[in-house]
């Protein structure tokens, strides 16, 4: 693998959410791309902030899963598409480090990323309202692509089955879509107790959690680069 930068990070407990972060996103795509961006001092907070950006296919749609990690430091900024597994084969969790890999040409989600500002508040569900009507979409959707014949349990199928669950509103606020709960749950973003917070920002939608935050588009929007913060 070829390096093109290492980047310090704060403690070894950044590389094992970050190293967690990948596992989960490979799970769905083994040869997942992530996009890269970091700022240092006076762009960001502390001494910079690397964020990760990868897609979860939930359906036709997907969405946006975000993972910022807080930096030791950091010579200049960063702003690249990378393989997650090579990336995740550069995490020294011993060293607290981790090594950029050379990059790759990227998908079309990675030239269009969520704005960097003009974010304005929608609202704050509670994990425990949500979560039950989460479980239902799950359990809904495992019954009904296990009633699908074999032979034609195909991925469109699948897909358009899975757009027509997590499209629909949540109940306790329902200008966001169950689709990006579901992307939460399934990257360990949404977890018993977390504060939730919802913000809108032009055809984006952004759920933030302790530990990250997932964006989805609602509308075809012009954006590029989600705002950096630390989530820890």
């Amino acid at each position: 693998m070829t390096i093109t930068a290492r980047l310090a990070l704060t403690d070894t407990g950044e590389a094992a959410d970050l190293s967690a972060f990948l596992l989960r996103l490979l799970r769905f795509d083994r040869a997942a791309a992530v996009r890269l961006q970091a700022v240092g001092p006076g762009e960001g907070d502390g001494d910079g902030v690397l964020a990760v950006f990868g897609r979860l296919p939930l359906g036709g749609s997907g969405a946006l899963a975000v993972r910022t990690v807080r930096l030791g430091g950091l010579d200049g900024p960063v702003d690249l598409t990378v393989s997650a597994g090579q990336l995740l084969d550069g995490v020294d969790a011993e060293a607290g480090s981790v090594a950029l890999p050379a990059p790759v040409t990227g998908p079309a989600w990675a030239g269009l990323l969520p704005p960097r500002t003009g974010w304005r508040p929608v609202g704050a569900p509670p994990v425990a309202e949500v979560y039950p009507e989460l479980m239902a979409g799950v359990q809904e959707f495992r019954e009904r692509s296990e009633a699908v014949p074999a032979h034609h349990r195909g991925r469109t199928v699948l897909d358009a089955l899975a757009d027509e669950i997590w499209s629909r509103p949540v109940t306790v606020l329902p200008e966001l879509p169950l689709r990006a709960l579901h992307a939460a749950y399934v990257i360990g973003f949404l977890r018993p107790g977390a504060p939730l917070t919802v913000h809108r920002a032009g055809g984006w939608l952004r759920l933030s959690a302790p530990a990250g935050s997932v964006a989805v588009r609602t509308v075809a929007a012009p954006g590029a680069g989600l705002g950096l913060s630390p989530v820890r």
